[in-house]
């Protein structure tokens, strides 16, 4: 069996990573971080900006240091970009102490939910949005179920739901997380 000294919630983008994380954070009494906002407080910038001047390569030098060090504190739970999965290197420090959890969503609700945001680099036309979000999803699904410990549906769950349910399915796998 692993030693877990953090939980890590892995999905695509409005699959309820943020906040179900600041949630179960609260609840367990933890320190919440998200990945992406670290990295957008350290670079001063938000990843729109990032993006934008540096790339998706710039933007996965800077995730992967954050990664890393977030890593390697202990009790944290811990929301990942979407993509972070991408990063070979990503995926072998969230394994190395992480209780993986991935969220998943349907295209439908995850239309939806990213429909309101402004910080995503999304289209705001529905059909290439869906498009986009249809692609992203075949790239890294598989990577999501490779990596994760548990798999937890986000359709049409109030985060207070989602949150009991997560707790009691961290309690269901017998990890070394005592919560």
């Amino acid at each position: 069996m692993r030693n877990f000294i953090n939980i890590v919630l892995i999905g695509p983008m409005g699959a309820g990573k943020t906040s179900m994380g600041k949630a179960l954070a609260r609840k367990i009494g933890w320190t919440f971080y998200d990945s992406d906002q670290v990295v957008e407080e350290i670079a001063g910038v938000d990843l729109l900006w990032i993006y934008d001047l540096e790339g998706e390569e710039g933007f996965h030098r800077r995730e992967q240091k954050v990664i890393s060090d977030l890593m390697q504190k202990r009790n944290i739970v811990l929301a990942t970009g979407g993509s972070t999965v991408a990063v070979p290197e990503n995926r072998d420090a969230l394994v190395e102490g992480g209780l993986i959890i991935y969220l998943s969503t349907s295209l439908d609700d995850q239309l939806i939910r990213t429909g309101y945001s402004k910080k995503r680099p999304l289209s705001p036309e529905l059909e290439e949005r869906r498009g986009i979000l249809k692609r992203l999803h075949e790239q890294y699904v598989p990577l999501y179920e490779d990596l994760s410990d548990i798999s937890y549906n986000t359709d049409n769950k109030p985060t207070r739901v989602a949150v009991s349910d997560l707790v009691n399915l961290i309690r269901e796998k017998n990890t070394s997380i005592q919560i």
